[in-house]
């Protein structure tokens, strides 16, 4: 399967997940922070895995890394990686404090954040697809990008070389948070979610 050749029907019926799992994910937020949070249009591309590092800023960027394992009908793993500044800005909202470091809260509470955004993604490819997926308690770790992509990449018998990008943008009152969402299905499947979305 080639990312030139895939079609733009397939990208379509991808970046409507991207929207649906967005849109979720703007909501369970904005419940957990009782305020309002605005969502930028999230971007949805597929990508070479190899091109994941350039896209976090080279693989000597510190970044924060929530990363879950896909069970069930699709086996694989999704990855939330946020730059420093960003997981700042999001604890800081959900805390309520203006810290500059993170601290053993703030860690919990960026865990408990991917683990919303994530079920929020799966939960819309689960309901478009039918298919079962159940993900993982959340893992944590603060680290150059490379270090963090090295732990899929260590399974990478088992993940697709193709990834599935969605880059999302929130914003609440001045703060904004960039975030990347990277879902990493093993090739099997990821034919799978094709083949039930219609477009393999």
């Amino acid at each position: 399967m080639d990312v030139e050749n895939l079609n733009s029907m397939m990208i379509d019926v991808l970046k409507e997940i991207g929207n649906i799992g967005s849109g979720n994910a703007v909501t369970a937020l904005s419940n957990m922070l009782a305020k309002r949070i605005d969502m930028m249009v999230p971007k949805v591309r597929i990508l070479e895995f190899n091109d994941v590092a350039e896209i976090l800023g080279g693989e000597e960027e510190i970044v924060v890394g929530i990363y879950l394992d896909l069970n069930a009908d699709i086996k694989g793993n999704i990855m939330f990686i946020l730059d420093l500044d960003s997981a700042l800005n999001l604890t800081n909202m959900l805390l309520d404090k203006e810290d500059d470091e993170l601290g053993d809260i703030a860690i919990s509470a960026l865990s408990e954040v991917g683990n919303i955004l994530a079920s929020s993604y799966v939960n819309s490819l689960s309901s478009l697809t039918g298919l079962k997926i159940t993900v993982s308690v959340p893992s944590l770790a603060i680290d150059m990008a490379g270090a963090i992509l090295s732990v899929p990449a260590i399974q990478f018998g088992l993940i697709a070389d193709q990834v599935l990008f969605i880059e999302t943008v929130f914003k609440e009152g001045k703060s904004s948070v960039y975030g990347n969402l990277f879902l990493l299905p093993d090739m099997a499947s990821f034919e799978k979610i094709l083949s039930k979305l219609g477009v393999l």
